[in-house]
């Protein structure tokens, strides 16, 4: 199980990396095209696709993962759910569109949100295949689908945004991203829908997934608040550069993140109650995925300007703060969500709903005391909130593992003072340097690779080891 856990993380983060790297690069394009104007307008509507989309991933398909045995009865039950439950919930932001169009003094949010909220049915189709993947752990499988979909997705958008489509440009991009997905993922797994459904094997599910859903709309609903304020508190662009700036940590924090619960809560479960394995496997995967993000996040923290001038442009210069702070609110986001999925494979959706109960009440006083100093202070209380959530996310597994916050932090601890080493000498060479941003920026990359690599071989770290060891099997079984 080990190595299903280091061998699937191995795909599931290549293919989410090979995606995301395929949607930026073409996202850089539509940027230097779009205004941000365009953009703060898709970020506010995507806002509340966001918050529906909750109602119809979350809770369903996690309850049959959780599962240790499930039938065709039961997936095709949550598959009728999801899909009734989607349409629903698109009905209503249908016709409340007229409404939040009106709230926020832009006529053209209502047709273009009732477009963007298609995706919802489609969504909730896409959850069920994906659950089918995580339980089967087939992530090898949607490695090249995922990145097709990125590419033909990505030219849609690029070709609307030539065509002086604008804001619509991302809409088609983001919409077909969804559709294709779905049709590739259709083809490559063995599992179809079929017409049969039974309210006795779903129920069991249900009593599950209502917690997982409403921890899930919890922290969603909490999370966009802070666009849905900048959007009408401040102005569109303020939200756009806020965003942009958000993006590019959000990029890497969301792909190995993502990476790791499709893999290690699926994994975990496989454990069923032995508690002893579960925290086997929850250390080696915060020793990992600690050993890839933190410097990850803290080199892009040191060359965030360097970063936005030469792939944005200068127009988009205001973001720069905002990716320096959200970086730092990003780096413990591992942990964090580690520690949620243990909690999760143990089946105490109870307890995961208990913690956003506690954690939303310091979420929404940080975020008012942001909101009423000005934009940069909304980013400053995201980082801390987001620094002050981990110690409360690792509580619980001090008691359900005997996981002790001070085993987590010996854990934490090596790759955290390697990536601020690397950080201080990457900044140094950044403000010290005067060539182009190009070659500034591969410099400063070139150095934080061999800082960081020197010093993980001096403090021995043994994630080094097991990614070092995975990839090198997996180029030997290539060749």
């Amino acid at each position: 199980m080990k190595n299903k856990i280091v061998s699937g993380f191995f795909w599931k983060f290549n293919e989410q990396i090979a995606s995301q790297i395929v949607t930026f690069v073409l996202s850089i394009i539509l940027a230097r095209i779009l205004s941000p104007k365009d953009y703060g307008i898709v970020a506010l509507v995507n806002v509340f696709i966001t918050i529906a989309n909750v109602f119809v991933v979350s809770g369903f398909g996690t309850s049959l993962i959780q599962k240790k045995h499930t039938t065709e009865l039961e997936f095709s039950t949550i598959f009728w759910m999801s899909e009734i439950m989607s349409c629903i919930i698109y009905l209503i932001l249908f016709f409340i569109a007229p409404y939040i169009a009106r709230f926020y003094n832009n006529s053209d949010l209502t047709l273009i949100l009732r477009i963007f909220a298609l995706e919802l049915p489609i969504s909730a189709f896409n959850s069920i295949q994906e659950a089918y993947i995580s339980k089967k752990l087939l992530f090898k499988k949607v490695f090249i689908s995922t990145t097709i979909a990125a590419i033909l997705s990505g030219i849609i958008g690029i070709v609307l945004a030539y065509n002086g489509f604008g804001v619509w440009s991302l809409i088609g991009q983001y919409l077909s991203n969804t559709i294709i997905i779905s049709i590739v993922l259709f083809s490559e797994i063995k599992w179809y829908p079929k017409l049969i459904f039974s309210w006795i094997s779903g129920k069991p599910l249900l009593d599950f997934g209502w917690k997982i859903l409403a921890t899930s709309l919890l922290a969603t609903f909490f999370n966009q608040l802070r666009s849905l304020i900048l959007g009408k508190v401040y102005s569109v662009s303020d939200l756009a550069y806020y965003n942009r700036g958000q993006r590019f940590p959000e990029l890497i924090s969301e792909n190995v993140n993502g990476s790791i619960s499709s893999v290690l809560f699926p994994a975990l479960s496989n454990y069923g109650g032995d508690k002893k394995k579960i925290k086997q496997g929850l250390r080696l995967s915060i020793r990992i995925s600690t050993f890839v993000l933190m410097p990850l996040m803290f080199g892009m923290m040191a060359t965030s300007k360097q970063i936005i001038i030469l792939l944005l442009g200068n127009k988009w210069m205001p973001a720069i703060p905002y990716m320096e702070i959200l970086c730092m609110s990003c780096v413990f986001d591992s942990v964090s969500n580690e520690n949620l999925q243990a909690i999760k494979a143990i089946g105490r959706s109870d307890v995961l709903l208990k913690l956003e109960l506690i954690k939303k009440p310091l979420y929404l006083a940080l975020l008012l005391v942001g909101m009423n100093i000005n934009v940069l202070a909304m980013a400053y209380t995201m980082a801390i909130y987001n620094i002050i959530a981990v110690m409360i996310n690792m509580e619980p597994n001090r008691n359900l593992l005997a996981y002790s916050i001070k085993e987590q932090f010996q854990d934490i601890v090596p790759a955290l003072l390697d990536s601020i080493i690397m950080f201080w000498v990457v900044k140094l060479i950044g403000n010290a340097l005067t060539f182009p941003n190009i070659i500034v920026l591969f410099i400063q990359v070139l150095c934080g690779i061999l800082i960081y690599i020197f010093f993980a071989i001096v403090f021995k770290m043994d994630a080094m080891r097991y990614v070092k060891n995975t990839i090198f099997n997996k180029v030997i079984r290539k060749k």
